[in-house]
């Protein structure tokens, strides 16, 4: 079964489930019949190679050379001139230059910042002993953070979130509109940086060079929309897919409960169990033999991460959920030079959210009347909504 085929026989079960991570949230029994059946399948459908098994994920995603991140053509949109789809040299290049906001002691120097926004959130909530997780907390926090880091105003959060949506759906026409709106958007923003520079990443970025070298106009729009939706869309998805983890995992909940220091394998069991990015994609560069598949110049591979972080030749029990898993080696942020630039705010981010979440609540639970819906995306797993109820407890002054 392609994976495209997958997603149209199981649209109206996707789409809409009484809560759990299951089959209708999930493939996991699909990506499990591949990665036994069909490891390595072309789809005549989509004309692209899918790979499921670990270790040929692993192999495609760390060598840039033959599987590259840049595809050839003769337009470019915005997102595309960000270094997610750039290949060295100019890759190492760039990502010198936006590293530096990044490095361990800049992430840290956010983590008082980030438990004051998260416990602002908590505070709207916290009386009510109900919330929708995504519109309520998991969105607007990521969002308040990395609006604050670029220098924007916080306040186009829901704008954000739109335009995050819409870049990780199906619709390649749907993609660009929020790419021409985020252009005049972010370009207003960074001609003003550039008169008066403030303490904020954008001001760094129009300014840094580097043994010569600076961000070009379309590379700077580029970041900033891919931080965004990268520093949006999937944080917001690791918190909401935590929370649905630990609501169908009683002893996981009790657990990290009556232990905090849990909450960091506790978030890592989530990233592989419920990867919030499910696929990503390389462009073939020459005609190459792979695992014995004839591999073309121009073709496209879909690595399916969230198949290989079930892959029994690598993870004991796979389809269990084990938050005491060590080592865990996921793929969720990636492998190779394209590894994952904001794990370490991502993982802040986590950590501090429920580690202020269990301190300040107890007894969370889905809503009874929760239907889930998942976002409209192949390449991401999240949800429009999920409605808990909790009671609140030892809430700070």
């Amino acid at each position: 079964m392609t994976q495209s085929k997958y997603f149209q026989m199981n649209e109206s079960a996707v789409v809409k489930m009484k809560w759990s991570v299951s089959e209708q949230l999930i493939p996991y029994s699909w990506f499990k019949q591949m990665r036994d059946e069909q490891p390595i399948y072309f789809d005549e459908q989509t004309q692209m190679w899918n790979v499921f098994r670990y270790h040929d994920i692993k192999s495609i995603l760390g060598n840039h050379h033959i599987f590259s991140s840049h595809q050839e053509k003769e337009e470019y949109t915005p997102f595309e001139e960000s270094i997610l789809f750039i290949d060295p040299p100019r890759h190492k290049q760039l990502r010198s230059l936006v590293a530096k906001a990044f490095t361990p002691r800049a992430i840290e120097a956010l983590t008082p910042r980030i438990i004051q926004i998260t416990n602002e959130w908590l505070d709207r909530v916290l009386e009510q002993g109900t919330m929708n997780v995504v519109a309520d907390f998991a969105s607007p926090l990521p969002v308040t953070i990395i609006a604050e880091m670029l220098g924007i105003q916080s306040q186009d959060r829901d704008k954000f979130r739109e335009w995050s949506l819409a870049l990780v759906t199906f619709d390649p026409a749907q993609m660009l509109k929020p790419q021409q709106e985020m252009t005049p958007y972010f370009t207003e923003i960074a001609n003003e940086r550039r008169k008066r520079p403030q303490n904020d990443l954008i001001s760094a970025l129009v300014q840094v060079k580097e043994e010569g070298i600076q961000l070009s106009d379309a590379e700077l729009i580029g970041f900033c929309i891919l931080l965004l939706v990268a520093g949006n869309e999937t944080t917001t998805n690791l918190i909401t897919a935590t929370l649905l983890c630990i609501a169908n995992e009683p002893a996981a909940y009790q657990q990290v409960m009556s232990n905090h220091e849990r909450i960091p394998s506790l978030i890592e069991e989530t990233l592989r169990y419920a990867s919030p990015v499910q696929s990503t994609q390389r462009f073939i560069t020459e005609d190459v033999t792979f695992q014995g598949h004839p591999f073309k110049a121009g073709q496209t591979v879909l690595t399916w991460l969230a198949s290989g972080n079930q892959d029994e030749a690598v993870f004991e029990q796979p389809h269990l959920f084990d938050m005491n898993r060590s080592p865990n080696p996921h793929l969720t942020f990636g492998h190779g030079i394209h590894f994952c630039l904001g794990v370490m705010l991502a993982r802040l981010e986590a950590k501090i959210t429920f580690s202020s979440l269990l301190s300040r609540t107890r007894n969370i639970k889905i809503a009874d009347h929760a239907v889930l819906e998942r976002i409209n995306s192949q390449s991401i797993f999240g949800l429009t909504e999920l409605p808990i109820t909790f009671e609140a407890q030892n809430c700070p002054n």
